[in-house]
């Protein structure tokens, strides 16, 4: 059975319950000196996400199969790997989605350090996230100490505070994935959570230096994969990291910016 919106559709392959029926998962185990796949074999029923043949795997066959997982909901970002080659979440990852006529491969992320089996040491994102300006707000609007804001404002931000830091995103980027400018580069996750508060109707704060620099903007080219495969569906390049970008360029390169940038006032 697949899910599509409001539509539901049986799938063919899970038609006859009384023949059960199996898939192979190709699973990397090791550590961060190496390793390499397995081969497992187990039961597969309608309605199955990896996660939960991954967990049956673990009971069954690999009890030291090692795997982060809190929610099992898509809302922890815990269980972030690649399935046949695509960083996803593995519980939001549905069985009956992949194909099987030939073996389902499960890795950890190719941007972090692995540590265990299907784990990965994600502590660099955490440093990366305490070198980025802190929220500042303006003074109160009002004498009792409340703000003023117009709606479509506080929308605008709305969308970056979805994200559940599964990682993805940095994942998938090229940047960190293929050439690992880890400390060049802060990736899409923290390009998003800077956008958040550079585009807060309250901030003051300036980063706009800082992103040029030290947070390396100019290295995304805007190839829009970490919004493809982003769970909550963040539009991150569109309205996110492009945003940031022009306000680099009218504060960098911008040569008739420059003559007006003493009456410009931060939006």
């Amino acid at each position: 059975m697949i899910h599509w919106g409001s539509k539901t559709i049986h799938d063919s392959r899970f038609n006859d319950s009384r023949s059960p029926m199996n898939a192979t998962f190709k699973i990397w185990r090791g550590d961060a000196s190496g390793g390499g796949f397995r081969d497992y074999t187990t039961e597969i029923s309608e309605g199955m996400v990896v996660l939960d043949a991954v967990h049956d795997i673990q009971r069954t066959q690999a009890n030291d199969l090692a795997c982060r997982w809190n929610c099992k909901a898509g809302k922890c970002g815990s269980c972030s790997a690649e399935v046949n080659g695509m960083p996803k979440l593995m519980c939001m990852t549905r069985i009956s989605d992949l194909p099987l006529e030939r073996p389902i491969t499960i890795e950890p992320m190719k941007a972090f350090p692995v540590l265990k089996d299907l784990i990965n040491d994600v502590s660099w994102n955490f440093r990366v996230k305490k070198q980025i300006k802190k929220f500042r707000p303006r003074p109160p609007d009002a004498p009792d100490g409340t703000w003023r804001m117009q709606q479509q404002d506080i929308d605008r931000v709305q969308e970056f505070r979805k994200c559940i830091e599964c990682f993805l995103c940095q994942d998938v980027c090229h940047v960190l994935r293929d050439h690992q400018m880890h400390d060049r580069f802060i990736g899409p996750r923290f390009l998003i959570y800077a956008a958040a508060l550079e585009m807060h109707p309250l901030d003051t704060e300036d980063r706009v230096a800082e992103l040029r620099e030290a947070h390396g903007i100019g290295y995304c080219n805007i190839t829009k994969c970490c919004t493809k495969v982003c769970p909550e569906e963040i539009q991150i390049t569109d309205n996110g990291i492009i945003p940031l970008k022009e306000r680099v360029v009218d504060e960098f390169y911008d040569p008739l910016g420059w003559i007006w940038k003493p009456k410009k006032v931060k939006s």
